[in-house]
């Protein structure tokens, strides 16, 4: 069993990252998770998971300079694999490679979760997307946000990627959430996972090289996420499935 979920907001600053390992530390206490930073160009998960020192990342791997097992580290109860912040790093490596890891990675897992880019105007960007079952939207209750996000539904629908849900990241304590909830649930397929307030512990946890739920385990924030993974239900897709799919996944034509 396993199943591909790509973790995507459409912008930047919503807190992906940090909801990626929340879920991801929420979602291995009753599967195998491997968390995998799809964000070649923008890497966060490394500093998040106190993976900053370590010499092999996705970007070797996408250069065909290490197998995709060299990248993998246990980590806070899950496989993560960091992807490096070197522009040379970048330069090197192929996005396409990333169908071949997954497939690979798909043999050993229950839940893959792609902490994909926040902009959507590229191959490499767009292509966590284009591979996962389905797409977890990360949200912030304003408009532009939601436009952004639906952006992201737009792209899932498109290559046949279902909407897991959204979750609302961020939120703050005068920020009307009920309201915007409710129109999102106009526009977006899948449920409201949960609200996730703006907090100091989200950013003492990302001072300290951790994720939220391993610095703040008993913080309002980890508990929300904690909802939003009691909320996913993980499809029984066989691993052959699920590896021949990604192999055989259509590379998106954008420059």
């Amino acid at each position: 069993m396993v199943e591909a979920f790509a973790v995507a907001s459409g912008k930047g600053g919503t807190g992906k990252t940090t909801s990626t390992l929340a879920l991801g530390m929420a979602l291995a206490d009753s599967h195998d998770v491997t968390v995998i930073d799809a964000d070649t160009g923008m890497a966060n998960v490394l500093f998040h998971a106190g993976l900053a020192d370590v010499e092999t990342t996705l970007h070797e791997v996408l250069a065909g300079e290490a197998p995709v097992e060299a990248a993998v580290y246990d980590r806070f109860g899950m496989d993560v694999v960091p992807c490096g912040t070197s522009l040379a790093g970048f330069e090197r490596a192929d996005p396409t490679r990333l169908r071949e890891v997954v497939a690979t990675l798909a043999a050993e897992t229950d839940v893959i979760l792609l902490d994909s880019p926040a902009a959507l105007g590229s191959r490499s960007a767009v292509l966590p997307v284009v591979l996962a079952d389905r797409v977890i939207v990360v949200l912030q209750p304003t408009v532009p946000s939601l436009s952004d996000g639906l952006k992201v539904q737009e792209y899932a629908r498109t290559y046949g990627t279902g909407v897991a849900g959204i979750l609302f990241n961020r939120v703050a304590d005068d920020e009307d959430v009920a309201a915007v909830t409710t129109k999102a649930e106009r526009y977006f397929e899948g449920e409201t996972l949960a609200t996730v307030p703006e907090s100091d512990a989200v950013r003492a946890a990302r001072r300290a090289g951790r994720p939220l739920l391993a610095h703040a385990p008993g913080s309002t924030p980890a508990g929300r996420y904690r909802e939003a993974a009691a909320e996913l239900t993980v499809r029984d897709i066989a691993s052959d499935d699920v590896a021949d799919r990604f192999r055989n996944a259509v590379i998106p034509e954008q420059s």
